[in-house]
């Protein structure tokens, strides 16, 4: 992973932005990693990764007795209209 501290990362915006595409880039202020750059490719991997990760959670949880979405939805209804 590449790194840059905030200055130079502010001083050469477009070149961290380059970068970010081909792989993630730390920007370091004070010496502390502060936020990662990543291309919007990486951004939407790791997004439907995580939302993978959950449905399969969600669906274990189902199928071990837990109620499913639409089950919760209409106790809700149901509890709201009395």
């Amino acid at each position: 992973m590449k790194k840059l501290a905030a200055t130079e990362a502010k001083n050469n915006f477009g070149a961290a932005m380059d970068a970010a595409l081909a792989e993630p880039v730390m920007v370091e202020k004070s010496g502390r990693p502060s936020i990662v750059m990543i291309s919007v490719a990486e951004y939407e991997r790791l997004v439907a990764l995580e939302d993978a990760y959950w449905a399969h959670r969600a669906a274990a949880a189902e199928a071990g007795g837990w109620a499913s979405a639409d089950e919760v939805k209409a106790l809700i209804e149901d509890a709201t209209s009395a």
